[in-house]
């Protein structure tokens, strides 16, 4: 069996990014461990235990998660790069990468890890956390030798194609297919195409645990309602899948279907 962490920015990320294939991992006995850079709270610390960790808890309960870490850092924020740090607490994006990078080697190490899930090199839609992910997680593995770091992600391509679509036929979008057309990564780059069908009724359950995002005002919050509203058999069709890229491989070989596949050939992870 092997060890599974899975790095991420925010709280609901998990499952919104990796949620099947954790969910997948756990259910064949491997252990899974999700690892936060941020407790989803822009604000200083508190006393009590934020309500977006509780929810992620929750999120990773569902998905049959072994243990979930935060390392200690607050929100970024998306629309505002410069808002100050809050009392005693650094924003992810601005923290020192290489001390952030050896916060999670020390993790990565004493769990012994196998498998490394971190972000593609844009951080999928930009947000200057998920950047930071990218970095840090890159850094990270070189750090602790893991054996197989693979990039969460999405084939770049539909998503341009989609909002074009939502344009010609008038739908009010918040971001158009222009600003995506650097987000996410190529098809053509992508290394590993995951099925997680079966683990549906689950992510779906891990998705629900999420309350505070549902009900609120961010911009996927109606896709997390319209997505829960779904029967689970057509959940699983349409959100069953789940995209990595292995840095330094290529595709030549065809889309690997596992993240337990055999690594590339490859002699180092490169530098982001």
């Amino acid at each position: 069996m092997a060890t599974v962490v899975a790095f991420h920015a925010h709280p609901d990320d998990e499952v919104l990014m990796t949620g099947g294939t954790l969910a997948c991992a756990a259910a064949e006995g491997h252990r899974v461990v999700v690892v936060t850079a941020t407790d989803g709270n822009t604000g200083e610390a508190t006393g009590t235990e934020p309500v977006r960790m509780r929810e992620l808890r929750a999120s990773c309960a569902a998905l049959g998660v072994h243990r979930v870490l935060h390392l200690g850092y607050a929100d970024s924020g998306r629309d505002d790069p410069m808002l100050p740090d809050p009392p005693g607490r650094v924003r992810f994006a601005r923290a020192d990468t290489e001390t952030a990078a050896e916060q999670l080697a020390e993790i990565l190490r004493a769990e012994r890890a196998d498998v490394l899930l971190s972000y593609d090199a844009t951080g999928g839609y930009g947000h200057p956390d998920h950047v930071q992910v990218h970095k840090v997680g890159r850094s990270a593995a070189t750090r602790a030798s893991v054996a197989l770091l693979l990039e969460a992600t999405l084939p770049r391509e539909p998503i341009v194609r989609a909002l074009r679509l939502a344009c010609r036929l008038g739908l009010p979008l918040r971001r158009t297919a222009e600003a995506f057309r650097g987000a996410y990564t190529p098809r053509a780059a992508i290394t590993h195409r995951v099925d997680t069908r079966r683990a549906a009724r689950r992510r779906r359950a891990a998705l629900a645990a999420h309350r505070s995002q549902l009900h609120g005002t961010g911009q996927l919050a109606p896709v997390m309602r319209f997505a829960l509203r779904l029967p689970v058999p057509v959940f699983g069709l349409l959100l069953g899948r789940e995209w990595y890229v292995e840095p330094g491989a290529t595709p030549a070989y065809g889309l690997r279907s596992s993240i337990f596949a055999e690594p590339s050939r490859r002699t180092r992870i490169p530098p982001s």
